[in-house]
């Protein structure tokens, strides 16, 4: 049973966003480079063209402002070299020197060369932060183009995933993906899902059919066996010395036609031919505890019922075969003086009908093994080991749930959840 649409741990992403971040990783790591070598490449040509463009002064010794300073006014007097421009009232400073009095307009004029130093770091600086917040605006983009872009690359594998949770928790195979669009690798992938498809339905089919029709073949030489040994018996025709092998071939008789009617209703319960129709497990409960009172009486196990409310849409004879088998295992499998419960209810949405039961100590690493056909156990009694392989697949083809617990002194509780109808099922159990 599928319980979870995405089955992933803590820590860990959807495919969808693994994508977006190894997508938006890749463009920043791209960006970042494209950045640091754009830097550099205008770094190159500014140095490859410094000498072109202090020359450009006109005199080596020309001065350029200080970018940033006060302008200088068209027609003043030309500074000599070295020295800078003092505005009036702000007192005589030093020649060569670059400091100003507090409040004062800085008007220093630097050389040509540390001039157009600060020219390339404010240009480069000043490069470097746009492109840098270009990267983060475009990397964020990308990011968002990147989850649109997973989101649609990923909705056909959504639509192969939809349907295999479908044919999956379905109760048959009859459904194919059948993919359209392109032919590419998601194409392919459904296509090979529906070809397995394919063989499986016919693999079961063929299983269930052999099954069927082989049991349905002996039925009609068994019974005629079968009557063949019971007429001398009851007419007195059979010798002393012949009747215990008679009575052991009878014997036998009836154990093959109890195995073939239990392998009929497994081939059945695998089946999608079911008559569903309103029932109560309360009902199924109720005749199972009947049939089986005689058998409790005889092996010393004394039987209690309690049969809430507990409606379902199903098979009302394959319900009924769930509860007198799970019953009989609970009779077989326990000891003289001990005890069988079968009840019924409601848990949410869903209904059960449990059976609990004494015997001996089964090991929990042993529970999932009870449940395979032909398995009988530890004690090899009178029974096929298909009594709850049959539970089993009547559960599943009513979409329903096992549990099968070990009891702490002893025994085994099986409880079978199902959907119950709509608005029937509001206890809790």
């Amino acid at each position: 049973m599928i319980r979870s649409r995405f089955p992933i741990g803590p820590g860990r992403l959807p495919l969808r966003g693994r994508l977006t971040l190894v997508t938006t990783a890749v463009f920043a790591v791209l960006g970042c480079g494209v950045l640091a070598l754009n830097w550099l490449s205008s770094r190159q040509l500014i140095e490859a063209n410094r000498d072109i463009v202090i020359a450009s002064a006109g005199m080596p010794e020309a001065q350029f402002p200080d970018p940033g300073t006060a302008e200088v006014s068209p027609g003043t007097a030309e500074v000599p070299p070295g020295t800078a421009e003092v505005p009036p009232g702000t007192g005589d400073l030093t020649p060569g020197t670059t400091d100003v009095p507090p409040g004062s307009t800085q008007a220093a004029l630097t050389t040509p060369a540390e001039a157009f130093d600060h020219f390339q770091n404010a240009i480069l600086g000043d490069l470097l932060t746009r492109s840098a917040v270009l990267l983060t605006v475009f990397t964020a983009l990308a990011a968002l183009l990147a989850w649109w872009a997973s989101h649609r690359s990923l909705h056909r594998l959504h639509q192969v995933t939809g349907a295999a949770r479908r044919i999956s928790t379905g109760s048959s195979l009859d459904e194919r993906l059948a993919l359209d669009g392109p032919y590419d690798e998601i194409r392919e992938l459904g296509d090979t899902f529906d070809a397995m498809l394919d063989r499986l339905d016919r693999s079961f089919t063929a299983q269930r059919s052999f099954t069927a029709h082989a049991s349905h073949e002996l039925r009609t030489p068994l019974t005629v066996l079968r009557t063949a040994l019971e007429i001398p018996l009851a007419q007195g025709r059979v010798p002393d010395e012949l009747r215990p092998a008679v009575l052991r071939a009878l014997d036998a008789n009836v154990r093959i036609e109890r195995l073939i009617a239990a392998l009929l209703t497994l081939a059945r319960a695998e089946s999608a031919a079911l008559a569903l129709r309103p029932t109560d497990l309360a009902d199924t409960a109720r005749a199972a505890a009947h049939d089986l009172a005689e058998e409790a009486r005889t092996a010393g196990v004394r039987v209690t019922l309690d049969a809430a409310d507990a409606p379902v849409d199903g098979d009302p004879a394959l319900l009924r075969q769930v509860a007198l088998n799970l019953l009989a295992n609970a009779v077989r499998h326990n000891h003289p003086g001990g005890t069988a419960v079968i009840a019924t209810g409601t848990v949410g949405d869903r209904v059960f009908l449990e059976v609990s039961n004494t015997g001996d100590v089964v090991p929990p690493e042993e529970v999932p093994a009870l449940f395979a056909p032909f398995h009988q156990g530890r004690e090899r009694g009178s029974g096929f080991g298909l009594g709850l392989a049959v539970v089993r697949a009547i559960s599943d083809t009513h979409h329903g749930e096992i549990v099968a617990t070990p009891r702490a002194g002893g025994g085994l509780t099986v409880r079978v959840l199902l959907p119950g109808r709509d608005g029937a099922a509001a206890g809790a159990g």
